[in-house]
């Protein structure tokens, strides 16, 4: 069982304005993360404080705050083909009991929209599935930044397109 750590909510709120998602794909290096894919309009990272081994999180390369109010239908269906193909690569690699895909996010802390994509492994009782598996509030495991560079790298070469 992997060691977690306290997670710290405070450290993440935002800078004045500052967007964590769009000062990553701007490369600035105090926000870096690794990156596992990225087409024209999206891209694809790893959770830096994940609470779930291999958690992806989804993003438009857009500063777009509303998951359905700031995209047409078709940029939407577009992003969502990325997520499909970003999840199906995270169970292939994982090869978890349930991928689980949702979108969260704040106008307080994260406004830029963003998706989950968390594999929940084998074996986890019920009682600490869904939700449960989800919270910072049980802390956030410890990887080191080798395997998080690894399993982005694997998740990454997985990804198809068809």
């Amino acid at each position: 069982m992997r060691k977690r750590k306290p997670f710290d909510t405070a450290s993440l709120q935002p800078e004045s304005e500052t967007c964590f998602i769009c000062e990553f794909i701007r490369g600035n290096s105090r926000y870096a993360h690794f990156e596992v894919a990225r087409t024209g309009h999206a891209v694809a990272f790893m959770n830096k404080y994940p609470t779930l081994e291999g958690y992806v999180l989804v993003a438009p390369l857009d500063h777009l705050e509303q998951v359905t109010g700031d995209m047409s239908a078709a940029g939407y269906l577009e992003l969502q083909a990325f997520v499909y193909c970003v999840a199906e690569a995270v169970r292939k690699v994982m090869e978890p009991e349930r991928v689980y895909i949702l979108s969260l996010g704040s106008q307080s802390a994260n406004t830029h929209i963003h998706w989950h994509i968390a594999p929940l492994p084998h074996g986890v009782p019920l009682e600490e599935q869904q939700y449960h598996a989800l919270m910072h509030e049980h802390g956030a495991l410890e990887v080191a930044d080798a395997e998080l560079a690894d399993l982005a790298r694997r998740i990454g070469s997985t990804i198809t397109t068809d």
